[in-house]
């Protein structure tokens, strides 16, 4: 399984998604490098994921640092602590029902993050969304940026559908289907296309003023 480690794996990811579609020298052009965006796999990694849905960074990453400084980013003070308290944290009721279902997941060995370290990627998915309130987004951000993997791209994410219409000159925003037909031929390093496109999304709405925050994702 290829992995992304390090700037030298973005890079070689960058001069393949170059070689194979020139028109990504345009993104980087305008965005710079790919951000690296690797975090520690485990549960807390999972937490800050599922917390990240469907808010904006600034609220998520607030969110995150009270639910960590409680100590709730770990599955024994998560499945003890009751709703009221993570609540009190800034969570919304599905996102407590979906940490508190996968820290259970966790202590009751269901969840294994060395299972999803060394599974094949079908099987870390389906054991990833087997739990209640984690659907397809959040295991891919889960693979692509706590486990590394190279070669996935999260169709369903509205930023990077935006991204391919603006780059492609499309007249409208790719169906998830279209969008992994269009990225097939970016593999084996679709996470790395999925950084440059996220990054040059930013910079072309930003300019606009009609930038989504990207870590939003779909309702799951």
């Amino acid at each position: 399984m290829r992995r992304i480690e390090s700037e030298q794996d973005i890079a070689e990811g960058v001069a393949h998604l170059i070689a194979v579609e020139p028109r990504f020298a345009a993104v980087i052009d305008a965005s710079g490098p790919p951000p690296l965006r690797r975090r520690p796999d485990g549960f807390s990694a999972l937490v800050e994921i599922i917390i990240g849905q469907q808010v904006s960074v600034a609220s998520g990453r607030a969110i995150f640092a009270r639910v960590r400084a409680a100590g709730c980013d770990a599955p024994e003070a998560c499945a003890q602590a009751g709703e009221a308290t993570l609540r009190g944290l800034g969570l919304s009721r599905p996102k407590v029902a979906a940490i508190q279902a996968a820290a259970e997941a966790v202590l009751t060995g269901r969840l294994s993050f060395e299972r999803q370290r060394e599974a094949d990627l079908d099987a870390a998915m389906d054991e990833m969304m087997s739990i209640k309130g984690v659907g397809p987004w959040t295991a891919e951000i889960y693979q692509m940026f706590a486990v590394g993997r190279a070669d996935i791209l999260p169709a369903k994410d509205l930023a990077l559908q935006e991204a391919a219409r603006e780059l492609f000159d499309l007249p409208e925003r790719p169906a998830p289907a279209q969008l992994s037909a269009l990225a097939a031929p970016w593999a084996p390093w679709r996470a790395v296309a999925a950084r440059a496109l996220w990054a040059y999304y930013r910079v072309v709405k930003g300019r606009s003023g009609q930038a989504l925050e990207i870590e939003k994702g779909k309702t799951e």
